[in-house]
């Protein structure tokens, strides 16, 4: 019992040491002696490279998700009852 207390104050004391060590510093957007870094690159063809990962997960899915609902027909493991349909 005093060892996993005495694990739990050492971790809390070094935690706050490297919480305490941090300063207000924004280093994604400044270098080390304050200087402004330059624009991050643009990827090209961002929308359209987005467009063509999309729609082929789209039509894989749809065709996997196809292909399982006929497995399970086929097998009689779901088939959809007509009586659903029926609002009357």
């Amino acid at each position: 019992m005093a060892t996993r207390l005495q694990n739990i104050w050492i971790f809390t004391r070094l935690f706050n040491k490297e919480i305490k060590n941090l300063k207000n510093c924004r280093s994604a957007t400044t270098t080390s002696s304050g200087a402004i870094l330059p624009e991050p690159r643009k990827t090209p063809f961002g929308l359209i490279g987005i467009v063509f990962a999309v729609i082929p997960g789209l039509l894989i899915g749809a065709n996997i998700s196809k292909k399982i609902a006929n497995f399970l027909e086929e097998n009689d493991l779901f088939v959809p009852s007509d009586d659903d349909d029926d609002d009357d």
